[in-house]
């Protein structure tokens, strides 16, 4: 298969994806990583379908293959990070997702939803401080809210220590 036919098919799978057809996008996926099974797009759009469908389990394996394989864009490894990040810490493995998602966080420092993720998983491993300092952070950048922009300085603020006193 040339790459753009594979292009193409990937394209189809994505379509199928979009239109509830996860099933049959996963069916052509599979068939894709057998021919292609060092190829890291195939691999994270494979792991992507099995998400969809609540495969978590099955999905791990395919985000770590496109995590370690190379022609990944910043979106899908951003993308990668994320997902695997995640499915980890909804199979309870929290201290990789922690690990994952840190990674995650330290190549795109402006990610919100891979902080937001983050927070959930220090959660899980009891670094509340951690946890909230980070959706802190996050809700005094990201939100629209006029009363949440007013107080975003002291917000900022007691981000860094939630213990401060005067």
């Amino acid at each position: 298969m040339s790459a753009r036919e594979k292009k193409d098919q990937l394209a189809a799978t994505d379509r199928l994806r979009q239109e509830g057809r996860a099933g049959e996008a996963r069916e052509r996926l599979l068939a894709l990583t057998a021919e292609f099974p060092d190829d890291a797009e195939v691999a994270y759009r494979t792991a992507w379908v099995h998400d969809v469908l609540g495969l978590e389990t099955e999905a791990v394996a395919y985000y770590e293959r496109s995590l370690t394989g190379t022609g990944l864009g910043a979106e899908d490894r951003r993308g990668a990070l994320l997902g695997l990040g995640s499915t980890y810490r909804v199979l309870g493995r929290y201290g990789q997702a922690v690990e994952t998602l840190r990674r995650g966080v330290e190549e795109f420092p402006d990610d919100g939803a891979l902080q937001t993720f983050l927070a959930m998983a220090l959660f899980n491993t009891e670094e509340h401080h951690e946890a909230m300092r980070l959706l802190l952070r996050v809700v005094a950048s990201t939100s629209e809210d006029r009363h949440v922009q007013q107080y975003r300085p002291a917000i900022e603020h007691y981000a860094k220590d939630l213990h401060e006193t005067m």
